[in-house]
């Protein structure tokens, strides 16, 4: 039976190479937000670094809902862009051993809300605006002072790995190829790897034709 929303899975849409980088080192990798296209989620992210006096901040976003369109055209647009879905207990497990991490899901608000309840500064890393709830967000976030990297890499076994999806746009052929290349890293042989049909799927046709 598939899994519902809030369910038993995380999924982290990126593109292969961090998906390789993950397999290779067996850490998962913590971006500093400044970058992020929602201008307004980064600049709560530095204001609470401001306030805390932690210059230092790195954040990873992840999705508690099923597999969408939208996630994959917005966080993993292309050939290379892929899905890795993990076991949340065991995944959560795992990161919040790290030291000062934060593991919480998104709260989304209208401005209303926050004229008539402005966020306390705890509260500023884990809030997006109500036009992004579709995203179903669950972040991990850490802060520190002086932490002279722009990435920060934390520990997370491969077992916390429920399968792997590949682009749907990627096409058949080479995703056979990308599959054989990752099973080949090490510790990596027995990991499930699809290539997605959301966009094309063999099944969901043959109903146009009544063919069950």
């Amino acid at each position: 039976m598939k899994d519902s929303a809030k369910g038993r899975f995380l999924r982290r849409y990126t593109e292969l190479p961090f998906l390789i980088d993950f397999l290779e080192t067996k850490k998962i990798t913590l971006l500093n937000p400044k970058s992020w296209d929602d201008r307004n989620d980064s600049y709560y992210l530095q204001q609470y670094g401001e306030a805390t006096g932690l210059s230092s901040i790195y954040s990873l976003c992840l999705t508690e809902t099923n597999e969408t369109y939208h996630h994959w055209r917005v966080f993993s647009h292309g050939a290379s862009g892929v899905c890795i879905e993990f076991h949340k207990g065991m995944f959560l497990d795992r990161v919040k051993r790290v030291e000062g991490l934060r593991a919480e899901p998104v709260i989304y608000r209208t401005l209303d809300d926050m004229r008539s309840k402005p966020p306390e500064t705890e509260e500023l890393p884990f809030i997006k605006r109500h036009a992004f709830g579709d995203e179903m967000e669950y972040r991990l976030f850490v802060a520190r002072t002086n932490h002279e990297t722009v990435t920060l890499k934390i520990p997370v076994s491969l077992d916390t790995i429920s399968r792997i999806m590949l682009s749907p746009w990627l096409p058949k052929e080479v995703a056979n190829q990308v599959k054989s290349a990752l099973r080949a890293i090490r510790g990596c042989s027995k990991l499930k790897i699809y290539r997605s049909t959301l966009v094309e799927n063999e099944a969901w046709k043959k109903f146009a034709n009544n063919e069950l």
